[in-house]
């Protein structure tokens, strides 16, 4: 098992974006002869409207990778060592020589917890072979410094492996990548590291699966496609939404942009399906609300 997972953590390749994140041929050239950043963000806008894409810079821009010439999905970045835009990008492991992503982190998790299985068992079998040595009950010859040597190598890559494995359950739990937890996905009401967090047991599950016995097995079984994640955000009650963009004028240009109101497939994602569903108001009832709101507050005032 051990040997199975590091071979697919290996020698999978990094998940990318689909075709429908890259610009079309007029929009790309139009974007090359634009000079003014204000003219490109426009139509990155006018290209990602449709797009499920919740995540923005730090200045509210529209990610866009201008190496792989396409917008970058939620939780995409571009590894400089591959030279591709990794979907779901943890980090890029030099241990393995490839990037760690949506793709392969279900195999690198599991390389991990093996690796640190098949060190505390080296560790254990040699373990009264060590106490001999101290204890001089040891025969004197050469493989004494063997034992010495093995016990020694398998209980320090325990203790390192164990702090990396424990780590990254704890980003598992938390629905976190390397990157995010260094650097906080940005959403409309601003930058959030527990944005994509559905809760301890959903987390688990986007990443083995809803399947428990091949969680142990290293068979992709990862919920989703990598472009598309459930968030925090859709679950949130609209009126909270409103209320918080008016309590905040200087970001009322940044939620008029035009960004997708959810993800295209929002409706089929297993992991909300039984927690929330999406309401779809016509323009009657969003003119009889809002009109709601403007008696109550004439009424204040009064």
């Amino acid at each position: 098992m051990f040997v199975w997972s590091y071979g697919k953590t290996i020698f999978t390749s990094p998940a990318t974006p689909s075709n429908e994140f890259c610009l079309s041929k007029a929009d790309k050239e139009q974007y090359e002869k634009e000079e003014r950043p204000e003219s490109q963000q426009e139509i990155l806008r006018r290209a990602a409207k449709d797009l499920p894409i919740y995540t923005t810079t730090a200045s509210r821009a529209i990610r866009y990778c201008d190496r792989c010439q396409l917008i970058k999905p939620d939780r995409c970045h571009h590894c400089s060592a591959c030279d591709v835009c990794v979907l779901k990008m943890d980090h890029h492991c030099p241990w393995v020589n490839n990037c760690v992503g949506f793709s392969n982190y279900k195999f690198f998790l599991l390389f991990l917890m093996y690796s640190l299985l098949y060190c505390l068992f080296v560790a254990a079998t040699v373990l009264q072979y060590f106490i001999k040595f101290w204890t001089n009950e040891l025969p004197d010859t050469h493989a004494k410094f063997h034992v010495l040597f093995l016990f020694f190598v398998a209980a320090m890559f325990f203790i390192s492996i164990l702090s990396l494995f424990s780590y990254h359950c704890w980003l598992v739990g938390k629905n976190r990548s390397t990157i995010e937890t260094f650097r906080a996905p940005t959403f409309r009401n601003g930058p959030d590291k527990n944005g994509f967090s559905l809760g301890c047991s959903k987390n688990l599950r986007e990443v083995f699966g809803d399947e428990k016995k091949y969680w142990l097995l290293p068979i992709f079984t990862s919920l989703g496609d990598g472009c598309n994640f459930p968030t925090r955000l859709v679950i949130m009650d609209p009126e909270q939404l409103g209320v918080s963009s008016q309590n905040e004028p200087a970001k009322n240009s940044v939620a008029n942009q035009s960004f997708p109101t959810r993800p295209l497939s929002e409706s089929q994602n297993r992991l909300l399906s039984s927690d929330c569903q999406w309401v779809e108001t016509g323009p009657e009832e969003e003119n009889v609300k809002s009109g709601a709101k403007k008696h109550i507050i004439v009424s204040l005032e009064s």
